[in-house]
Formats: C-alpha cells, structure tokens, sequence
C-alpha cells in the first residue's frame, strides 16, 4: 500500500474526529484500522472472484464436432467427404485456417490475394503443397457460398469449407479449422487480408530459426508492435487507455515476451498446434492469450516478428465491451489453471 506521509517523510497524521459529536464522544477512525477493512474487503472479494472462476469453469475444453461439421462438401462430385483430423499424420506442407463470420464482402479479396501466391509458390517448387481450409463460423450472409465458389476454382483437396451450425467465436472457428486440418505447418490468416499474405515467408523464416521444442514444437507470431505509435496517432484517446490497459493485463497475468499477442497471423508446427489447440478453453477474442499462455507453459518456443498490416473496415471488434470481455477473459484464464479449474493434459483424439 502506498501512503503519502511515508514517502514524504512526514508524521502519522492526526485520527479523524468526526464533526458534531455533541454528547462529548468523538468517533476515531485510525488509518491503521482502516487499512486492514480495506484489505479485509479485497480479499473477501478476491476470493469471491476466484471461487466463480473456478464454479464456472468448464473443465474440458470444446473439442467435439457436430454431426455436419463433421463433413466437407466436394462441390466437383456433389460429394460430402469426411474432415481428416490433426492427430493424423500430415499430408500438406501448410494448411491456412480462415475464420470468418459474416465475411461474404471481405473474403474474396483475401482468398485472392492468398491463393495467388501459393499458386505461384506451387509452380517455383513442386514438393510444396497446400490446403486453405474457410471455417464459417455460424455466419448469416453467403459466407460459405463465397469459400465454395474456390473450392470449385482450385479442387476440394485444395479449398475446404468448414461451416459450423452456430457461432462459437474467432478462437472456436479457428481451433474447429487446425482439428481438421492435414498441415505439416499450419497458418492462421484472418478473412479481412489486413496482413500481406507473402510475409508468410517472413514468419516461416523465424520459425526455422528457432530452436524447435520437445517433440518439433515452436510458434512464429506475426506482430504489428512496430506500427503502434503510427496507429495511436490515429486513435482516440479512450481506445488508446483501453489498448495500454489490454496490454498491461495481459503482461501481467498471463504472457510475457510477447509484444502483439492479438495479431491474426500465426504459424505453428503441427504438433505444436496439436497440443495448444486441443487445451484451448477460451472460443472468442483472448484465445490467442491462452494460446500463447499454454505455449509458455509447455516451454514451446515462441518468435514475433514484424508484418505489414493494414487496417480494414468491417472489423467484429465492438471497442468497449469485446475488450471489457477480453479483460474478465484474461483474468479468468490465469485464475483457472491457478486454481486447477483447467489443467494441460496431454489431447487425446477426439471424434
């Protein structure tokens, strides 16, 4: 605790008297005694706090499919052909995992600019090979009409749809996308292309230069760390507080080392996404939190490097609730494996 007398070298104050005590008793409120009801207070609600953490905690994470999610649609054979899973051996050398909701405006450009250059990387080196896999996360508009309209162009071995029955959140979308998918790397590229597609070499590059972990593991995290006084010059000064606020929880309950966890660009190894993705709890906008927070605990390496980003319209993100709902994320992620609510077991196939 912090009192100004001490720092400034000056007496305990004199204890408060209250005014107008006509009967000759004076209510004496020492400082001492009201720094231990403060303290008693805090902690009564601390512990409130952690005890509904740990009541409302879910103890295994989401991992299960639903009975069409199952499924892809082969639109050449009118087929519905079965997802492989990531506990399966790799069959690609990357897999790109879109999460989009309501991303029927944004999509094409996306896809466009990614297919483009995997098609071109494809031609320069024969043995690379690919798959680019849109989860549709329970969207309203022609989302999934729009991934189809690629999957049709390029093949189904190339462009899958992965459509969920009903919206589970950006990290849900995405956690659904690396279960099915066949990469021996796996990228996470958001559907509104604010990243440069080719600065994949970028975080495929930092990934080599790691030191994989146990068992082929390491993260490489695109970040826009470099671009932020560029972009609070831009902002307002309430969406600047709230960012620093974001930044601050996050150093300090859960992630340090890393500058821009929020950032949609992700290359993870297979395994590496294997075992982070099958003990992900958290389905919406801190997922990358928990992400980054199990990678840390399982001693996988993680690198960032700088990408070029562009801020797009049509952003999900609502300033003041999605990040008042980022805050009670973190600080339920941190109390939960603090109290043991979840835990990091080893994943198990899940059908």
């Amino acid at each position: 605790s912090y009192w100004p007398w001490r720092s400034q070298g000056c007496r305990r104050p004199l204890p408060l008297v209250a005014a107008g005590a006509g009967s000759g008793l004076s209510a004496v409120m020492e400082p001492a005694a009201a720094l231990q009801i403060l303290v008693a207070v805090a902690l009564a609600a601390l512990g409130l706090l952690v005890f509904i953490a740990h009541a409302t905690a879910i103890k295994m994470p989401n991992l299960v499919h639903g009975e069409k999610e199952k499924y892809f649609l082969n639109v050449n054979s009118a087929r519905k052909e079965l997802f492989p899973s990531i506990h399966d051996p790799s069959t690609k050398e990357l897999s790109v995992i879109v999460p989009s909701y309501n991303e029927e405006q944004r999509l094409p450009l996306m896809m466009d600019e990614a297919l483009e250059y995997l098609e071109q990387r494809l031609k320069k080196d024969s043995s690379f090979s690919y798959e680019v896999i849109v989860v549709d996360d329970g969207s309203k508009d022609k989302t999934t009409e729009v991934g189809l309209t690629y999957s049709k162009k390029y093949g189904a071995d190339t462009v899958r749809v992965l459509t969920l029955t009903q919206n589970r959140g950006k990290g849900g979308a995405i956690k659904m996308g690396v279960l099915s998918s066949r990469g021996r790397f796996i990228l996470m590229a958001d559907a509104d292309g604010a990243t440069k597609f080719a600065d994949i070499e970028k975080v495929e590059a930092a990934l080599k230069s790691l030191q994989s972990g146990p068992d082929d593991m390491a993260i490489s995290c695109g970040s826009r760390a470099h671009l932020e006084k560029e972009t609070i010059a831009k902002r307002s000064y309430f969406r600047t507080v709230l960012m620093y606020g974001f930044h601050f929880l996050v150093w300090f309950l859960c992630v340090r080392g890393v500058k821009d966890t929020q950032c949609g660009f992700k290359l993870l190894t297979r395994e590496a996404a294997r075992r982070t993705f099958s003990t992900l709890h958290v389905d919406r906008w801190a997922f990358d939190v928990e992400l980054l927070y199990i990678a840390q605990c399982l001693k996988i390496p993680i690198t960032e490097v700088a990408v070029e980003w562009t801020e797009i319209e049509g952003s999900k993100l609502v300033p003041f609730w999605s990040w008042l709902q980022m805050g009670k994320d973190l600080l339920f992620i941190r109390l939960r494996y603090l109290t043991g609510a979840w835990n990091l077991e080893k994943p198990k196939k899940v059908n």
